[in-house]
């Protein structure tokens, strides 16, 4: 019971370090190449838990094609397409609010897809979430140079946002039973399938061995891959989508907290106002319904 109150705010604690994370990573390796090696020893430490934990795998081709192709879209498709895009010159600001745009897609998309509706306040929520992320963010937007934003990569990041709309969706529907460690080594199976060769085609590989690489590889397998995503698939799998989505409009300003006290940015009062907002937003979007006895 503790860790199912406790799951919203350790998730959105742990996948805001993703920012982080991706910030480092890029002086020591290529983006999709530590994203495909990240994948590889998730998967392989997930299948270790299972393996020593007894748990059942899927019993059909099709139960495992379907964690898998969830896995290509939810971590393959959205975080390779995220992670090229800042590499191509997407700025952290402008990804942020276009990472804004996901709860809303899935919020419209749940509701036409899987029948799932929405109360105005929680559609209120959702709106005052995604207003809470341009007020943090939007500043800093305004600043940069439109013309030497290249439209490619943006057009990539908004892409991105669409793939993690869809893996959240399937997940929803076609991955109801089965024991979520099982779900998540195949996930990351998937994800590896499509990763690796998108490297290769792509990029030099680079990989910059030594202390640093190893241990923003462990907390990035370890913290986010394995802690945040285990959480996550519990979140969708309990709740609503549009609930569970809801949660990473709190990621955009955390993670520009964290970048403060890591990186010295500055921590402007939009960023401090944008982030109460958002917490607004993401409490109506969450709040239990209270039903009136007759």
């Amino acid at each position: 019971m503790v860790l199912q109150r406790l799951a919203p705010v350790i998730f959105v604690l742990l996948w805001s370090t993703g920012w982080v994370v991706a910030k480092y990573a890029s002086f020591y390796a290529d983006p999709l190449t530590f994203l495909a090696l990240r994948y590889a020893v998730a998967a392989i430490l997930f299948y270790a838990v299972c393996r020593f934990s007894g748990v059942r795998w899927p019993r059909s081709r099709q139960a495992t094609g379907h964690a898998m192709v969830s896995g290509i879209f939810l971590h393959g498709l959205y975080l390779g397409m995220v992670w090229w895009a800042i590499g191509h010159g997407v700025p952290a600001a402008l990804s942020g609010i276009i990472a804004g745009l996901q709860p809303l897609m899935t919020a419209v998309a749940a509701g036409l897809l899987i029948g799932e509706m929405l109360t105005r306040l929680q559609r209120l929520g959702l709106i005052l979430g995604f207003c809470g992320i341009a007020i943090a963010v939007l500043p800093n937007v305004l600043t940069l140079d439109a013309s030497a934003i290249p439209a490619g990569p943006i057009a990539v990041n908004v892409l991105a946002m669409v793939c993690v709309t869809v893996g959240t969706l399937y997940q929803k529907r076609f991955l109801r039973e089965g024991d979520l460690r099982a779900v998540a080594t195949l996930q990351y199976v998937g994800a590896l399938a499509i990763t690796l060769p998108a490297a290769f085609a792509l990029e030099e590989m680079r990989l910059d061995y030594g202390l640093p690489l190893f241990l923003i590889l462990g907390w990035s397998v370890l913290g986010i891959s394995m802690g945040a995503v285990a959480l996550l698939l519990l979140l969708i799998r309990r709740g609503d989508v549009s609930k569970a989505a809801s949660m990473t409009y709190l990621v955009p300003p955390l993670a520009a907290i964290e970048a403060s006290f890591l990186f010295g940015e500055t921590l402007t009062l939009p960023m401090i106002v944008g982030t109460v907002i958002v917490v607004v937003g993401v409490y109506l979007t969450n709040r239990k319904e209270v039903v009136k006895a007759a």
